[in-house]
């Protein structure tokens, strides 16, 4: 007797990430129930996304990276849209999923572009090229393009208080071997040869302290802009929910007081062979 299936039905969401059956669960082969109490959430975020659990010194600069960029207050689109459809009645998860989908190449993207300069420089360097020359190189390129280099500056701060804290720590996991170092070499000849071109400082943002955190974890571009995905839906829930709590309805993007400027055509009638006055 046939049952019709295709017998290829069981491959169709063939997956090493997790198993899901009457009365188990495993992650990467870990029982659940042997990670609940044990391990930590960042903990078991890099055994989804890698397949084992980090040391205790990768996962330290995880956690300290996912903290960092967290939140960055109302001013930041993917958090004021989230704020601005909380008001609307759309429920927690759209209003959440709103805030997220904002955080494209522009905003919220200069983490993943900035890990994939480095992934180029440092690969240039374990050719056997000079830092100091392939620096000078990409940065000729983006001036060349008129192009920002990703992971520098800020439009809000002039020193970004997210980068000492995990320079420090990069720097610190370094020296015990937990990493090897060469990403974070590389961008920080990249704010050396920035600020002596600027002719003042041009500080790593936390794009870019981050990018190098998550290269020398050994991270692919694409997840940088996962984790900071992962990161930043903590901040956007708990702001769409503070909005929720609040008695604010269908705020827009600027106070009511605030009348946006038109710069359209001035008052006319309509034609008349579309009923306007004759």
């Amino acid at each position: 007797m046939t049952t019709g299936l295709d017998p290829a039905a069981g491959d169709w969401w063939r997956t090493a990430v997790s198993e899901v059956a009457p009365n188990r669960i495993r992650y990467r082969g870990y029982p659940v129930e042997q990670l609940i109490g044990r391990v930590s959430f960042v903990e078991t975020a890099w055994l989804l996304l890698r397949g084992e659990l980090p040391g205790a010194g990768q996962a330290r600069l995880l956690e300290a990276a996912l903290v960092a960029a967290a939140d960055h207050g109302p001013q930041a689109p993917s958090i004021a849209a989230a704020r601005m459809a909380a008001t609307c009645g759309v429920g927690l998860n759209s209003a959440v999923a709103t805030g997220v989908n904002l955080l494209g190449d522009v905003h919220g993207g200069a983490g993943q572009q900035c890990m994939q300069v480095l992934d180029g420089v440092r690969h240039r360097v374990a050719a056997g090229e000079d830092l100091g020359a392939v620096v000078a190189a990409v940065l000729a390129e983006h001036r060349s393009r008129r192009a920002f280099v990703p992971g520098f500056g800020h439009r809000f701060h002039r020193r970004d208080p997210r980068r000492d804290p995990l320079l420090a720590l990069l720097s610190a996991a370094v020296d015990e071997g937990v990493v090897g170092g060469g990403h974070l070499a590389v961008l920080l000849e990249f704010e050396r040869q920035l600020a002596d071109r600027a002719g003042a400082a041009v500080p790593v943002n936390i794009d870019g302290i981050t990018a190098a955190i998550y290269c020398e974890l050994g991270f692919p571009p694409e997840l940088g802009r996962g984790l900071f995905v992962l990161s930043r839906s903590v901040g956007i829930l708990a702001h769409a929910w503070e909005e929720t709590e609040g008695a604010g309805r269908i705020k827009g993007p600027l106070p009511p007081s605030y009348v946006a400027p038109y710069v359209g055509p001035d008052v006319r009638d309509l034609p008349a062979e579309h009923g306007g006055p004759a």
